[in-house]
């Protein structure tokens, strides 16, 4: 069977039958800007299915390999090393095909990987009760934007400079249908959050404020001024962690009175895999459990009193009317959170310490080198494993000309913020594990070339 068996005159009774005149008239509601203005270049109209193998595999070719180049990407994704164990786990059949546990009587074991997995994301965050994963982290960093507005019963929301452009993108597309003030602003190359700003911010219409922590610079800022104040205005506080290995070394957003924590699990278990999928994490605090979004799966005890698992307090649209639901969100990332779970269990608390220990002191070293390459300088008074450099001259340019000479060498701000020439020659560099001192010594090497 062909691949697209319809015939024109198929597809013209189609539109036909649902009133449009070509198939552009199904895209209307697409921004100009997002549409494509002709066929994809270097592309033919077709192909057979070997020639496209071919021709696929040579432009895949052209990448260069995370594990085979010294690798400084991050700003939300992050290249971690992942236990073979994971991987197999995770292979087994009764993980890799289950689908949804509604069922809980032949699901126990996907009930409790889900309930392990809330159990270690609560625990990490510093808050009460955690739900069964989301898409991804900036999907959940809208839900909690969502679920501030349903406690407080107000629609404006602060959100950070130090925000993820993306985060504040998904954001903003979100709050076109619900009607939420996002009230935002452009990050500046300097050395501390705008705690300060958002503080001056609040007042007695915000529902919340989100910052990240660490932020998109790889900064470091105390929460706990930010709660008192939001709190005192009748607002919430919502915590974003696009890297959860940081809090093996820093406070959790929870203990200094976060009452919403969200974030990308990414980082521990799962790879970077082009792109995705990911897994999105959400914590709160006990009193407001029946306002999180997602699924939750809980422990009780069977007719015989044994520990048994189930769904609970799943206000979902799959199963109350869709006016009633906390969320649209269907299902959860289920298999990657099963990945985080094994993962974070082989690591344990002294493990994750460990790790997130190994990570600042290759993150500092690489700093101190990279900052006395002539002209470079290091905005950050304080950072985990990622930080941002003020270049002497554009980053984009200068990242492309490293990946020419094999380094990977992290990621212009320029290509976060296109057109913002305030910020076009910030470099945010992100330091794991992986990386070698080798690899710090070729990175310096590459950026000083680069700049010469």
């Amino acid at each position: 069977m062909r691949y697209l068996p319809l015939a024109e005159a198929d597809r013209q009774d189609m539109l036909r039958a649902i009133g449009a005149s070509s198939i552009e008239d199904l895209f209307v509601d697409v921004p100009e800007a997002a549409r494509l203005d002709g066929a994809i270049h270097d592309l033919p109209d077709h192909a057979s299915e070997l020639s496209v193998e071919r021709q696929l595999s040579a432009m895949a070719r052209k990448n260069l390999v995370a594990g085979e180049a010294p690798f400084f990407l991050g700003c939300g994704a992050y290249r971690h090393h992942i236990p073979a164990s994971v991987d197999h786990l995770i292979q087994r059949g009764e993980f890799l095909t289950s689908y949804t546990p509604y069922q809980p009587e032949i699901a126990q074991g996907t009930l409790q990987a889900l309930f392990e997995f809330q159990t270690q994301v609560a625990r990490l965050y510093g808050c009460e009760v955690a739900n069964a994963s989301m898409y991804d982290g900036s999907t959940a960093c809208w839900e909690a934007i969502g679920m501030a507005r349903r406690i407080t019963r107000r629609a404006k929301a602060i959100l950070s400079s130090g925000l993820h452009p993306h985060y504040v993108s998904v954001a903003k597309t979100m709050a076109r249908f619900t009607g939420d003030q996002l009230v935002t602003a452009l990050p500046a190359l300097e050395a501390e959050p705008d705690t300060a700003a958002l503080l001056d911010a609040i007042d007695g219409e915000t529902s919340c404020v989100v910052v990240q922590y660490p932020d998109i610079f790889g900064r470091i800022g105390d929460l706990s001024a930010l709660a008192e104040r939001a709190h005192q205005a009748g607002a919430l506080l919502v915590a974003v962690v696009t890297e959860p290995v940081a809090l093996g070394l820093l406070r959790s957003p929870g203990e200094m009175g976060a009452d919403i924590v969200v974030g990308e699990g990414q980082s521990i278990g799962v790879g970077l895999n082009f792109g995705g999928p990911y897994v999105g994490l959400f914590a709160t605090r006990d009193k407001y459990v029946r306002q999180m979004p997602g699924r939750l799966a809980g422990e009780t005890v069977d007719a015989e009193g044994k520990r048994g698992f189930v769904l609970t307090l799943s206000t979902r649209e799959q199963h109350i009317r869709r006016e009633k639901a906390t969320s649209n969100i269907c299902t959860n990332s289920g298999l990657c959170a099963l990945a985080f779970t094994i993962h974070m269990t082989l690591l344990g608390e002294t493990g994750l310490r460990r790790l997130a220990g190994i990570n600042h002191d290759r993150a500092s070293a690489a700093a101190d080198r990279l900052a006395r390459v002539p002209g470079v300088e290091l905005v950050n008074n304080a950072f985990f494993n990622e930080f941002t450099l003020r270049l002497p001259v554009e980053a984009r340019p200068v990242v492309r000309t490293m990946a020419e000479r094999g380094v990977l060498g992290g990621v212009s701000l320029g290509r976060l913020y296109p057109g913002v020439e305030a910020l076009e020659r910030g470099l945010v560099v992100a330091v794991t594990e992986t990386s070698s001192e080798e690899d710090v010594e070729a990175l310096a090497a590459s950026l000083e070339e680069a700049l010469a």
